[in-house]
């Protein structure tokens, strides 16, 4: 369309200002490795869904998997509003990104496309910046890609912000708060990401909006309503798709439903829907190659393709874990005591064996002091607590219900907060104290230097085993019911391989109720199993048959068991000599 008229120039920008669809598909183009070249951009409907939000709304938030285009997309669509907007109400779109390199991927995207649009749109690129970082346009546009960091917006006010893969960028409420305060009146956010568990912005953002609690627009993407790679998309009944990838013969016909005979336009995708609900998963070859490139790992299957929240961040605990908690576990206490920081699921039962596990906080920081009871007999939560208490007054709360439940105590004495609260407990003769280095599977074995020690557990010394051995007793059907507990241990992440808790959220509850599930398995199940060996040791010395209380055998106060004897040495008489050369076996 290089030789327009122009009438014909006219009217062809007004159409493509008016129709963001006809101008990106008319105008634009995008490498295709396949084939090694440029071709036309084609948009399929989930694309075009996008293209609509983006100009409907000006908060939008897209769930995307990976190779669904939306950077693509998004990029095409930011190079149109910079080529048409006018000289008066220039855009300024700002990119953020955890890395920089990952936003100047998307500046550099934006710039090509900005290159593709024909000379009448009268627009180039301004020479006195134009840096990859930072570049204008000759009608006042200008384009910024920045990473996460407190001096991201300074100097520069956005029309539109952008938060590319937002799920891993590590900042928190505040610096989302700020973001959002820099947008100039009527300007937009597009917040764009793969999931990352629950991160504390891509998700709350999301979770927000389903719950109708912000303005954001959702835009759902998932791979199965892709054109290109569901031509042989079928359905298989299974809980994991990745059990099912590799154990393929363990599957019969009737598991499989196809799709791939229907054409795209004859799929009802609300049907996908209840299929799923019934137990069915989504595949086809793309995704089983997409797999295989994953190497089969279900976290990044669950971050990269399913677009799932619950399994795809470095989540300790695993998604399958926690669906069923979700679903099965979690329950409303049957008392909330201490102005509902007291939550109790079950009373005590004498003759029950209960451990509390003890975190204490300073009471004026950011973190909480915290108990959790379980009950060992059953393996279960019985009660929890949590709130900001000095370490004095928690020492008296423990007592209390350590008190009621008979507990045996575990604290966390790591950075001398939960030293006080031992003491304390010791102060008021509270003796049923964990005391680390003990031999507790010997505990008839008298130390005199017990009584010394502080009672209590350095967590961070054996924090990787503590949180290990939690996470191995919920997966033997040890039972939680709090939602507060739940909440934590959906945002508790391995982070540089160690087990902590997500960037503004809190572990108090995880660490309490992880040390009395850990001191359950290392003490009392080693002094049960002693206890075991003790009485079948016992058990094996005493003789339940002994026939030869039966026999009528002549009894020598001096040789006991004399017949016995006699028979023994086949029956021979034993002579004078005989009892005064042996008699000193005897006692004589």
């Amino acid at each position: 369309m290089s030789n327009l008229t122009r009438e014909q120039v006219l009217i062809e920008y007004v159409k493509c200002n008016r129709d963001t669809e006809y101008a990106l598909k008319t105008y634009l183009e995008t490498y295709d490795n396949t084939v090694k070249k440029y071709v036309p951009l084609e948009l399929f409907p989930d694309q075009i869904t996008l293209l609509d939000d983006y100009e409907n709304y000006n908060e939008n938030i897209a769930l995307k998997y990976r190779q669904a285009g939306v950077s693509t997309v998004t990029a095409a669509w930011m190079s149109k509003k910079l080529i048409f907007a006018r000289k008066e109400t220039p855009e300024k779109i700002l990119i953020i990104a955890n890395k920089l390199d990952t936003s100047l991927e998307m500046a550099n995207k934006i710039k090509s496309f900005v290159g593709q649009w024909p000379s009448w749109t009268g627009v180039d690129f301004d020479k006195s910046k134009n840096s990859q970082r930072h570049y204008k346009l000759t009608n006042g546009c200008e384009v910024k890609a920045v990473a996460t960091s407190k001096d991201a917006l300074r100097g520069f006010t956005p029309t539109i912000l952008v938060f590319d893969e937002a799920a891993f960028i590590e900042a928190d409420s505040d610096f989302w708060s700020a973001c959002m305060a820099s947008l100039s009146t009527g300007g937009k956010v597009i917040v764009v990401s793969t999931p990352n568990g629950y991160d504390p912005i891509y998700y709350e953002i999301y979770d927000q909006a389903l719950r109708n609690m912000n303005d954001f627009k959702i835009t759902e993407m998932f791979w199965y309503r892709d054109p290109r790679y569901t031509k042989d998309l079928y359905f298989v009944k299974t809980d994991n798709i990745i059990h099912y990838l590799l154990n393929k013969e363990e599957y019969n016909p009737n598991d499989f439903i196809d799709w791939g005979s229907k054409s795209y336009d004859a799929r009802n995708f609300d049907d996908v829907k209840l299929l799923m609900a019934d137990g069915y998963k989504p595949c086809s070859s793309w995704f089983e190659a997409m797999v295989k490139k994953l190497k089969y790992d279900k976290r990044k299957v669950s971050q990269e393709l399913e677009c799932n929240f619950l399994g795809s961040g470095d989540n300790v605990f695993d998604s399958l874990m926690m669906q069923d908690i979700r679903e099965n576990m979690v329950k409303e206490p049957i008392n909330k005591l201490m102005g509902n920081a007291l939550w109790i699921w079950k009373e005590s039962v004498v003759g029950h064996k209960y451990i509390m596990g003890v975190d204490v906080s300073r009471g004026d920081s950011e973190d909480f002091s915290s108990f959790q009871i379980i009950d060992f007999d059953t393996q279960e939560q019985v009660a929890e607590y949590v709130g900001k208490l000095p370490p004095d007054t928690m020492a008296e709360i423990c007592h209390k219900w350590a008190t009621i439940y008979s507990c045996f105590v575990v604290i966390d004495i790591t950075g001398g907060m939960g030293v006080s609260t031992a003491r304390k407990l010791q102060e008021m003769n509270y003796r049923d104290l964990y005391v680390d280095g003990l031999d507790l599977a010997n505990k008839w074995k008298y130390d005199p230097k017990a009584m010394d020690k502080i009672p209590g557990i350095n967590f961070n010394n054996k924090r990787v085993q503590i949180i290990a051995s939690f996470e191995e007793v919920m997966r033997h059907k040890f039972k939680i019911y709090s939602n507060r507990l739940y909440n934590e241990m959906n945002t508790f992440v391995y982070i540089n391989g160690r087990p902590d808790h997500q960037k503004g959220h809190h572990d108090d509850l995880i660490m309490s109720i992880a040390m009395a599930t850990y001191v359950a398995e290392s003490s009392f199940s080693k002094l049960t199993k002693v206890t075991e060996q003790t009485k079948a040791m016992i058990d094996s010395w005493s003789v339940s048959n002994n026939e030869s209380i039966k026999e009528n055998i002549n009894f020598d106060p001096v040789i006991p068991h004399y017949q016995d004897r006699m028979n023994q040495f086949g029956g021979q008489q034993v002579s004078r000599e005989d009892y005064q050369k042996y008699g000193w076996l005897f006692g004589m």
